[in-house]
């Protein structure tokens, strides 16, 4: 085989390789941080963020967030979500109107349980988002509600965002005049605070 002849095979298996390499899905159960309550549905982090993977062809997302979504919510739709969608990636986003309401802590920590296991029972990893309340639901409250996201990561054996508004909580210049949900401007560094801890993941499922 001549030189010429092995480097044509060479560029074609690459050629090839690229094009058919798996895209993975990411599918995002989200509440309305992750719906882009108050913006521009474009200006949303989730929006970026596709906008981000999609510079190198890496994943493709679709976001089944709803504003004022609770995990209960979540808990119901999700079933018809994976078998539509059939997702690799399964970000979860909930949990905060839950605590902001005041809810039963055991109740959302189950449900939450039982999205991941269904989640991985699809066969799709899981990104799990910490998420934390003001301290005027008490101490006791919103620690035990803060712990919920690490200890079932560490129970379930998935990655973990430790708080999904880093460094954009407590700044008054990135939150709507709710004093709850992010500006247009805070949604990048919602993005940065996903993709550290998204990126091996995607790799992973693309393989």
């Amino acid at each position: 085989m001549t030189f010429v002849r092995i480097l044509v095979l060479a560029l074609f298996t690459f050629v090839a390789t690229f094009a058919f390499a798996k895209q993975p899905s990411i599918l995002v159960m989200g509440d309305s941080l992750s719906a882009g309550y108050g913006i521009k549905l474009e200006q949303g982090w989730v929006h970026l963020l596709q906008q981000e993977l999609a510079k190198k062809q890496q994943a493709t997302l679709i976001n089944a967030s709803v504003s004022g979504e609770t995990t209960s919510g979540g808990l119901t739709r999700l079933p018809a979500l994976l078998s539509k969608h059939k997702p690799d990636i399964v970000i979860l986003e909930l949990g905060g109107n839950d605590g902001l309401r005041g809810q039963p802590l055991k109740i959302m920590r189950e449900n939450l349980q039982a999205m991941i296991s269904l989640s991985q029972g699809s066969n799709a990893k899981v990104l799990l988002a910490g998420m934390q309340i003001p301290p005027n639901y008490g101490q006791r409250y919103t620690t035990q509600f803060k712990d919920i996201y690490p200890e079932l990561a560490e129970k379930n054996k998935i990655l973990l965002i430790p708080f999904l508004l880093e460094d954009v909580a407590g700044h008054s210049n990135l939150i709507q005049p709710d004093n709850i949900h992010p500006t247009a401007e805070a949604q990048p560094a919602i993005v940065k605070n996903v993709l550290p801890v998204l990126l091996p993941m995607i790799k992973e499922a693309a393989q």
